[in-house]
Formats: C-alpha cells, sequence, structure tokens
C-alpha cells in the first residue's frame, strides 16, 4: 500500500471511529445557534485563542484562581492571564505541580495544592486562599475528569460527580466573600456541551452514588449540566451585587481529560483529531473571555460557547432554575462538614 492510500484509511478509519465523540462533543452543523437577548456578542470565534480574546486588557492587580492548573486548558489559562499582568493562584493536585506550572510560565503566581475529590483538600486550599487577604477577581473552576469506564465513589457519591460539581461547590462556597470583594468578581464554570448526555431528569437526586445504571458519559454529562446549574443558582445569589457568575463550552480539545476513553477513541483522537477539535489556544479562548472581557462586566447566569453566549438546547435543564435550587440544597447536605 502506498503512503498516499495509507494515510487515506487512516484517516479515514479514524473518523468512522471518531464518529459517535464527535457528534456527541459537538454542536452539529445544521443546528441554528441562538443568541440571548441583550446579552452582547464579541467579535471571537471557535478559532480565537485565548491570547487574543485578552489582546489589550491589563490585568495588572488582579487575582484569579484556576483549578486544574498543570496541564491543559488550566495551563494555558493561567499561562495567557500571567502574561496580562494577574496574579494567578494555580492549584494541582499535589503542590509539586502546581510549583512546576508556576515555575513554567511568567509573571506573579502563587501554587496550590488542592485535590477535588478529597473535600477536606479543597477547604483547606480555600483556607489558605482567604489567608492571602485578598479579594479573587477570577474564580475559575476548570479542572475535572471525564467518563470513567468503572464505577467509582467518593463519599458514597459517583466520582465525577463528587469531583467536577461537589468539590468545586465547596470550593466556591469558601471563596464566595472574596470574590463580592473584589470590584467585579467573576466566576467561570467550565462546563461542557456533554451536558446533553445527563439522564432524561437532569440530576438524578436518588442516584447520586451511580449505582443504578452507571453509564460513564451520562455521569460526566450529570456532573457537567451540575457545573451550569451551579452557575445559574450563583448567578441569583449575586443579584445586587458587583460579581456575576458565567459557564463555558471549551469545545472539544486532545487533552488529558480524555485518558479514561477507550484506547481505540484515543487513537482515532490522534490520528484525525485535527480535524475537528480545538488547540489547546482556542480551547482556553471562551474560559479567558468571560473572564475579563469589560464587556461582559454586568452579564451573570449565561452560557458561552466559541467565546459568545448561547442559548443551550431546549429541554436539556440548562435553564431549569428550580432544578438549580434544588441541586444547590442538595449540594449543601452533602458537603455540610466542609463548608465555612
Amino acid at each position: 500500500m502506498s503512503e498516499l492510500r495509507r494515510r487515506e484509511f487512516l484517516l479515514g478509519a479514524g473518523a468512522l471511529a471518531s464518529a459517535p465523540l464527535i457528534s456527541s462533543c459537538s454542536r452539529g452543523g445544521d443546528e441554528p445557534v441562538q443568541r440571548p437577548a441583550g446579552v452582547p456578542v464579541g467579535p471571537f470565534d471557535a478559532k480565537s485563542t485565548a491570547e487574543q480574546v485578552t489582546e489589550g486588557i491589563d490585568l495588572s492587580g488582579r487575582t484569579a484562581l484556576v483549578t486544574g492548573a498543570t496541564s491543559g486548558l488550566g495551563l494555558e489559562t493561567l499561562r495567557v492571564l500571567t502574561l496580562r499582568g494577574a496574579h494567578v493562584i494555580a492549584t494541582g493536585r499535589t503542590l509539586d505541580k502546581a510549583e512546576a506550572a508556576c515555575a513554567s510560565v511568567s509573571g506573579q503566581t502563587t501554587p496550590l495544592a488542592l485535590e477535588l475529590e478529597r473535600w477536606d483538600t479543597v477547604a483547606a486550599a480555600a483556607e489558605q486562599v482567604r489567608a492571602l487577604g485578598m479579594p479573587i477577581d477570577m474564580l475559575i473552576c476548570n479542572a475535572g475528569i471525564m467518563a470513567l469506564p468503572e464505577l467509582e465513589q467518593v463519599n458514597g457519591v459517583e466520582k465525577q460527580f463528587a469531583v467536577n460539581h461537589l468539590g468545586h461547590f465547596v470550593l466556591v462556597h469558601r471563596l464566595l466573600d472574596q470574590v463580592r470583594a473584589a470590584p467585579q468578581g467573576r466566576v467561570v464554570m467550565v462546563s461542557s456541551m456533554g451536558y446533553r448526555w445527563a439522564p432524561e431528569s437532569g440530576i438524578e437526586f436518588d442516584n447520586l452514588a451511580g449505582t443504578r445504571g452507571y453509564e460513564p458519559n451520562r455521569m460526566y454529562g450529570q456532573s457537567k449540566l451540575a457545573n451550569a446549574l451551579l452557575s445559574l443558582e450563583l448567578a441569583q445569589r449575586l443579584q445586587g451585587t458587583a460579581a456575576t457568575s458565567n459557564a463555558v463550552h471549551p469545545g472539544v480539545i486532545n487533552t488529558n481529560l480524555g485518558r479514561h476513553f477507550e484506547a481505540w477513541k484515543r487513537v482515532a483522537a490522534g490520528l484525525i483529531g485535527w480535524t475537528f477539535m480545538k488547540s489547546v489556544e482556542e480551547g482556553a479562548a471562551t474560559t479567558a473571555y468571560v473572564a475579563t472581557a469589560p464587556a461582559l462586566a454586568g452579564v451573570s447566569g449565561q452560557y458561552f460557547e466559541d467565546c459568545n453566549p448561547v442559548v443551550p438546547m431546549a429541554g436539556k435543564h440548562m435553564e431549569d432554575q428550580q432544578l438549580a435550587t434544588r441541586l444547590w440544597s442538595e449540594s449543601e447536605k452533602l458537603t455540610a462538614a466542609y463548608l465555612a
């Protein structure tokens, strides 16, 4: 087989194998994008990078906290925010990893150990941040895990929900006063278009242990829906203040978030990922834009894709305020021992 034919075969096979991943994680080309009324639409799009969307913005004197800042989107977010002058508190699962991430960028940084599946470390990390005595201008909840092949639990809760949602819930809860103390504090929740995979009921409050019909993507979708609902409820609770909360979908990016995928999906992503995936620089753009854009100073409770606000798919609970309020209440019960 010639080299050209071999490449064509690999590309075709990779595309066929990746079809479920592409269709599940990305917006279909024929699906119209709806914009929420009254929310500014900027000049950026799916190809914009984090550097481009922050160009000309001076973040000197501002402080950001980024979870999962040791690799992938978190590391790029750390790099670009420090490039623009921000002091970034960078969290990693170990202090060594956080220190290495901070050493890899130029600018003012503070490394911090925080393991989202261990809520005691989340509480301890939050207390270290509080002890710094400074407002948090940008609280970016970026870290997460995806598609665990087998059911795992944390404190009796399915692990993806425990890590992606409840770990961040404890952090946000404990640092909210510092976000409010900033001139215009912003919480940015990295959600995902994977919210579409969530159970039909949205959040299965009677199955948070995950023992009934565990399916990796379904549980991931539930955790990402929970991220967005946390942001929605938080926006309500921040009304009357200068602080805001919004959720973002960064796009499909070939990072270690997909380390639990089956081997064939990882191979396919390596073969043809460039045809449909964003680069890390592009993937971090929506987070960076929502965290810094002056035009979004008064925007709260919205969902963003490709650096602009979009109306989520109908019937998937993303705008279900009643569900968001209940989720907040249930999350408080589940993490009560770790809240301030």
